[in-house]
């Protein structure tokens, strides 16, 4: 009964790994479309952030199966209850790089970014991808080290975050009220992408050690 427990309990990782990678891929063309104002691509952003959506909803349920039908205890419980969480982040992520999209398309044709920012959006939308294929390896592997890349990652992001308010508090902004709004709600887009990342990476390491620290906190 264990083993086919803990099969099981595999298999839903795979699919909360698997939906953290098609997050990834949603936030690298939500930002192409962001930078280029494609409008195609970022269309693209939501017919997958529909699929990602299904495919959380299932693996979900897969997850309630596994608590009423097993009725795990200590870690197994908890690994399920991790599972669960690690499910509503990617869920989240996914949704963040749907806000990036919608910007894309409700400015289009035109470009939702000044030149000024382009370059760190750009560098934020490379952090973003990487984070969300690390933490979809990280998932698959249940590996508390490269767990802690992830907070490293998620310190890069922060500090490209920093940088877009001193752009936005410069007195030589001059691309009005709504730029700096939409800049603003971007930046923070990115920042929270990375953020639930990092959530995920915390529990892995929680998990394999006991440990509380925060991913990329020693």
């Amino acid at each position: 009964m264990r083993t086919v427990f803990h099969q099981q309990l595999d298999a839903l990782h795979a699919g909360i790994a698997h939906a953290c990678g098609l997050a990834g891929h949603a936030m690298e063309c939500a930002t192409a479309a962001l930078l280029q104002a494609d409008l195609f691509l970022a269309e693209e952003v939501f017919a997958e952030h529909d699929h990602i959506v299904n495919l959380a909803s299932r693996t979900e349920g897969d997850a309630f199966v596994l608590l009423a039908r097993q009725a795990p205890v200590a870690g197994d419980l908890r690994a399920v209850v991790a599972a669960l969480k690690n499910v509503a982040d990617v869920d989240r992520m996914a949704s963040l790089a749907l806000h990036v999209a919608k910007t894309a398309r409700r400015r289009h044709p035109a470009h939702a970014l000044p030149e000024d920012v382009r370059e760190v959006f750009s560098e934020m939308g490379h952090i973003a991808v990487t984070i969300g294929n690390s933490a979809k390896t990280v998932l698959l592997e249940s590996d508390p080290e490269k767990a802690q890349q992830l907070g490293r990652d998620d310190e890069a992001m922060n500090r490209l975050h920093q940088h877009l308010f001193t752009v936005l508090a410069d007195p030589h902004w001059a691309y009005g009220t709504a730029t700096a709004v939409d800049v603003t709600l971007l930046g923070r887009f990115y920042e929270r992408f990375a953020d639930h990342a990092v959530e995920i990476g915390r529990r892995v390491i929680y998990q394999n050690t006991g440990s509380t620290a925060r991913a990329g906190k020693d």
